[in-house]
């Protein structure tokens, strides 16, 4: 069976009593200790008007996190496409594609405006990442996904032979239907096969019990939401003093279901088998805690219970004139994701 790897999807969460400053300088802090701890990639989501959320700009923080790690995948989870001009989009990461060639993912989102024209905004971009499309047209283009939760934009990533990324922690079930939709729709001229992975959320702690902690603030935080309260990520010790509402208990029971917590041994179970489940051999970990210590520890904790390794160092590929790197690698097929 192949080693199952793990990604990071992180929405840079702001947490009470925290700035919205200070989480973008803890993703960048996370980053580099994801690249150390030996995680395949690591993705920004974009928010807007999000109290909880710091990330409005994942294009620019994708930038800045390649510039402060060297091996690692880094991209995006995802680029609200319905928002932008494609060819903007194709632009902004034909430029960082360039300047860090092999290493960038751009996954696409279909939130953030009208959904009907999404499928040929989508194949426009694909085509704008190719051959004869943008300037700069990046020797190693940015890897395409789309992100999605169900099984129409899992349809729609086969037809196009981008990669797929199903949300879990959107919609716990029917994650196998649309990854069966989309590897049996799954086209393209490059002989490539069709992956997959699953973006799921996880809570992790050295204890049993502090995970649990750890989940309640969370569970409170999404009720709140889902109640029309948006704000930061409460500490634990604002969860235990509070006072649960019927309605806040009732939607903190529906998202339960999308969150595997607990002991890294418990957790590190779970993940395993969903992974066997959906035939994927990764999952990309979108961890939320109001304290990043908290955030960060989980994260290695699961490196350490999956015995995740990082690539050894490499020396320094050749530069050309302009400074930038010369690979020697085949060209990333494009691939992209759908929310």
């Amino acid at each position: 069976m192949t080693k199952l790897r793990l990604s990071v999807l992180d929405q840079t969460p702001v947490g009470e009593d925290h700035t919205p400053d200070q989480a973008l300088r803890a993703s960048v802090d996370l980053s580099r200790a994801a690249e150390g701890l030996g995680y395949t990639r690591y993705w920004v989501a974009e928010h807007h008007d999000s109290p909880g959320f710091a990330s409005s700009a994942p294009e620019i923080l994708a930038g800045n996190l390649l510039a402060h790690t060297s091996r690692m995948r880094i991209g995006t989870g995802g680029v609200l496409l319905p928002r932008y001009d494609p060819a903007k989009v194709a632009e902004v990461f034909g430029v960082l594609a360039s300047l860090h060639p092999g290493r960038v993912d751009l996954g696409i989102g279909r939130a953030g405006g009208p959904a009907r024209d999404f499928p040929q905004r989508l194949a426009q971009l694909r085509a704008l990442l190719g051959e004869g499309g943008v300037v700069p047209h990046a020797p190693v283009p940015p890897q395409l996904w789309l992100l999605g939760a169900g099984r129409e934009s899992a349809r729609l990533a086969g037809m196009l032979g981008t990669e797929f990324a199903f949300g879990h922690f959107f919609s716990p079930t029917g994650g196998q239907e649309a990854l069966e939709d989309y590897r049996d729709r799954f086209r393209t001229s490059t002989g490539a096969r069709p992956g997959g992975t699953l973006a799921v959320r996880v809570v992790t702690a050295d204890s049993a019990g502090r995970a649990e902690e750890l989940a309640q603030s969370l569970l409170l935080w999404r009720a709140r939401k889902d109640l029309g309260e948006d704000g930061p990520l409460p500490s634990y010790e604002t969860t235990r003093r509070h006072r649960w509402t019927g309605a806040e208990l009732e939607r903190a029971k529906v998202h339960r279901t999308a969150l595997v917590s607990g002991a890294p041994e418990q957790v590190s179970a779970v993940l395993t088998a969903l992974a066997a489940s959906h035939g994927v051999d990764e999952l990309i970990i979108n961890t939320l805690t109001c304290d990043p210590a908290d955030r960060r520890r989980s994260y290695e904790l699961l490196a350490d219970a999956f015995a995740l390794q990082a690539p050894a160092p490499h020396a320094a590929a050749p530069v050309d004139a302009s400074g930038l790197a010369l690979q020697g690698q085949e060209r990333s097929r494009p691939q992209v994701w759908s929310a």
